[in-house]
């Protein structure tokens, strides 16, 4: 299927991933020719895929056939021939595909509030652990977010240089953000989640540690606020994420790093949170993404934004320091002038100015 852009066989990246420098990657819900050769043109080797859901509470991209991507939902699981072949479509460009790069709130909404049904749930999440082992897919990013239940974001979109738009959040916004949501059926407490979220850990973890998978847990977004909706937020603090780390330890579970969710975070300092995850290797991979303000309002904007919450340069650095050696993702990206829906000229500079921090920060393998 590979047009005038053939990959040969040398040219593809190694696969064992433990002796693989500290990288770029990408996520992307479309595995089609075009954005795969993408991501190598612009100097990615390691790529995530978004999943699609059928019912809606989706992951956004554009131009993904259903050949080019996988769908997963409470009870339908990607087959481990259609994983297979999602990861030879990576490799065939020269990439590897690393992981899923999270779960929908469809897969583990009752889980996580303990609802009939939770069961169905922890078998899909099982199953899809088995066959990416199978598959030979070795990550699993989640969220544990009442997606669906409660507004995570607020649409507003703000200008940052040269009209670029980037999205904000502020909590004024929303209309009586800490009242309980009308189709909430009663009140849940935040010890009750906690308890539900260990009974998950315990049923899927060994499940992961038998598939050689590790599952990697992403901050609240927006974090620090105790609860919305009427539904707490467990991962909103540093604090909740050393706890979530110690509950049922394994060393097949780990944390997505968000440095923006982190960074949003009043009282959290990039380079100590770094430095506390990485040491104890409790840093699967890294999403990148930088803001502007802390909670209760802030703003998302480019990586080089002299104005923004951390340090990029100082961040890479430290990671190097506690000997994280995974893959740095671009999250969310500002909306450039020309772009595509998915934004790859804003996408392209993201990956650019990491790629060039890399090379000054000990040569960054390349």
């Amino acid at each position: 299927m590979r047009q005038d852009h053939e990959i040969t066989q040398q040219d593809r990246p190694e696969t064992e991933t433990d002796q693989l420098p500290l990288r770029t990657g990408l996520r992307t819900r479309t595995l089609s020719d075009d954005r795969l050769a993408f991501c190598q043109q612009i100097g990615v080797e390691d790529v995530f895929l978004d999943h699609r859901s059928p019912r809606g509470d989706v992951f956004e991209d554009e131009g993904s056939g259903d050949d080019e991507t996988i769908t997963i939902d409470d009870g339908v699981v990607p087959s481990v021939s259609e994983l297979v072949q999602a990861r030879r479509r990576a490799e065939d460009a020269g990439l590897r595909l690393l992981g899923i790069q999270s779960l929908s709130y469809n897969v583990y909404g009752k889980i996580m509030l303990d609802k009939d049904g939770k069961g169905s749930q922890l078998d899909t999440i099982k199953r899809l652990i088995r066959n990416l082992g199978s598959a030979d897919i070795p990550i699993l990013g989640y969220q544990w977010n009442p997606r669906g239940v409660v507004p995570m974001r607020t649409s507003q979109t703000v200008r940052l240089r040269g009209g670029a738009r980037g999205r904000e959040f502020d909590v004024d916004d929303l209309d009586a953000p800490y009242e309980p949501v009308d189709d909430l059926e009663r009140e849940y407490t935040e010890e009750e989640l906690w308890d539900n979220y260990e009974a998950f850990l315990e049923e899927v973890l060994p499940v992961a540690e038998e598939a050689g998978v590790q599952l990697a847990l992403h901050p609240a977004d927006p974090p620090t606020v105790e609860q919305l909706g009427g539904i707490p937020r467990l991962f909103r603090n540093f604090e909740a994420f050393r706890r979530a780390m110690e509950i049922v330890p394994s060393d097949n579970h780990g944390l997505k790093l968000c440095l923006g969710c982190f960074s949003e975070m009043p009282d959290a300092d990039i380079e100590e949170v770094i430095t506390h995850f990485g040491e104890d290797d409790d840093i699967v991979f890294v999403h990148f993404r930088d803001v502007v303000g802390i909670w209760p309002r802030f703003t998302e904007t480019f990586l080089d934004d002299d104005r923004s919450n951390f340090d990029s340069v100082a961040a890479i650095e430290r990671l190097r320091e506690v000997g994280f050696d995974g893959v740095v993702v671009p999250d969310h990206v500002p909306e450039v002038v020309g772009d595509t829906e998915w934004g790859h000229r804003s996408r392209a500079h993201a990956v650019a100015y990491l790629n060039g921090i890399l090379s000054c920060t000990d040569g960054g393998g390349r």
